[in-house]
C-alpha cells in the first residue's frame, strides 16, 4: 500500500493531468510523480529570486484625431487586417524605423489547419509582418509556445510560417532558457512574480494577435488570455484564473492588440476539432487597449457583455483599459 504522503502526491498528479487535458495548459505529456525524496525541491517560478522587468515595449495611445478602436469586416483576411490598422492611424503609429518587433499569435496546437480556427489566421499574421517591415522594422519575429506538438510543427501546419517568411519576417521556436522570473508591478493583485519569456519584455514593439475562440475554463480566449503563451507554468495560472489573466496585463503590455475574428471557434475550445464548431465572421478588431479590444470582440463575436467575462471585467476594474464605448471613438470599416 502507498504511504499517506505518496497517496497524496499521486492524487495531486492525477488532478493536474486532468486539468491540463481539458485546458491545454502544458506543452508536453505529463510524467507520473517521482518517488518521494528527502531532498528539498528546487525553487519554482513563483518563489525563485525575481528581477524587475525592463521598460522597453512602447505604448501608442491615440491622438485626439485617431480612433480608440477600429473594426474591419470583409472577405479577405489580409485586407481587413490592413484596414483595421490603417483606421487607427497606420502601422507607423506603432512601429518606428529600426524597431525590434515581436508578433504573438495563438498557435496552440500542431495538428489543426487554419480552417479549424484553433490558431490565428495565417493571412492576418502575414499582413501584420508586411506592414511592420514597410514601417521600417529592423526585424519581425513571430512566436508562440504550443501545448500540442512542437513549435516547428505548429508553425508549418498552421500556415503561419509560410506567410511570415513570404512577408520578410521569421518564426522563432521559443527556448526554455529565455524564461526569466520577473517581479510584477504593485498593481497586480495576485501574481507577484512569474517566469516570462524575456524577449517579449525586451522588444520595442509587441503585437498581440489572438484568434477569438471558445475556452472551457475562461469562457473565451481573446487578447488578455493570449498572453499566457509567453509564460511558464501555465497550470499555475489556472488557480484564480480570471484575476491572474488580468494580472499578466500589468506586466506584459502589447503595443497593439488585434483580435482575429475571421473564423471564430464557437464550441469545444481551445482546440476545436470539427468545422461544425466554426463560425465565419470575417471581422478584425484592433486597439492599443487590450481591455477595449477584448470587450468589443466578446460582444461582437460571441454576444457576451464585457462583464460576463471575468478577466475583462477585472481588467477594467484595475484600470488596465476601458470599455465604456459610448465615450470612445470607434471606427468601423466595411470592405
Amino acid at each position: 500500500m502507498h504511504s499517506r504522503r505518496k497517496f497524496l502526491q499521486h492524487s495531486a498528479w492525477l488532478a493536474l493531468a486532468s486539468l491540463a487535458a481539458c485546458s491545454g495548459a502544458t506543452a508536453s505529456p505529463i510524467a507520473p510523480p517521482a518517488p518521494v525524496s528527502t531532498v528539498p525541491p528546487l525553487p519554482t517560478s513563483t518563489d525563485a529570486a525575481a528581477t524587475s522587468a525592463p521598460i522597453a515595449t512602447r505604448t501608442a495611445p491615440p491622438s485626439v484625431t485617431q480612433p480608440y478602436l477600429a473594426v474591419a469586416r470583409g472577405s479577405d483576411p489580409a485586407q481587413i487586417t490592413r484596414a483595421a490598422v490603417d483606421a487607427l492611424g497606420g502601422m507607423t503609429r506603432f512601429v518606428k524605423q529600426g524597431d525590434d518587433v515581436i508578433i504573438k499569435p495563438n498557435i496552440c496546437v500542431a495538428y489543426s489547419a487554419p480552417e479549424y480556427a484553433a490558431t490565428t489566421n495565417p493571412f492576418v499574421v502575414g499582413a501584420l509582418v508586411e506592414m511592420c517591415m514597410d514601417a521600417g522594422a529592423r526585424r519581425v519575429r513571430v512566436m508562440d509556445f504550443p501545448f500540442g506538438g512542437t513549435g516547428k510543427e505548429a508553425y508549418q501546419v498552421s500556415g503561419i510560417q509560410a506567410q511570415v517568411e513570404r512577408a520578410g519576417g521569421q518564426v522563432e521556436v521559443m527556448n526554455s532558457i529565455k524564461y526569466v522570473a520577473y517581479k510584477f508591478p504593485a498593481t497586480a493583485r495576485d501574481l507577484k512574480k512569474w517566469q516570462v519569456y524575456q524577449d517579449i519584455l525586451n522588444a520595442n514593439v509587441l503585437i498581440n494577435v489572438p484568434i477569438a475562440k471558445d475556452h472551457s475554463m475562461a469562457r473565451i480566449t481573446l487578447g488578455m488570455k493570449n498572453l499566457m503563451g509567453v509564460i511558464q507554468n501555465r497550470n499555475g495560472i489556472h488557480a484564480n484564473l480570471h484575476q491572474r489573466i488580468a494580472d499578466l496585463s500589468t506586466l506584459i503590455k502589447p503595443t497593439l492588440n488585434l483580435v482575429d475574428g475571421v473564423r471564430v471557434l464557437m464550441e469545444n475550445g481551445p482546440t476545436g476539432g470539427s468545422l461544425d464548431y466554426v463560425k465565419q465572421a470575417d471581422t478584425v478588431v484592433a486597439s492599443h487597449d487590450i481591455v477595449a479590444a477584448d470587450a468589443y470582440a466578446a460582444r461582437a463575436l460571441f454576444g457576451f457583455a464585457p462583464d460576463d467575462i471575468g478577466y475583462i471585467r477585472i481588467g477594467q476594474e484595475m484600470q488596465l483599459g476601458r470599455y465604456d464605448f459610448d465615450n470612445l471613438s470607434v471606427k468601423e470599416v466595411q470592405l
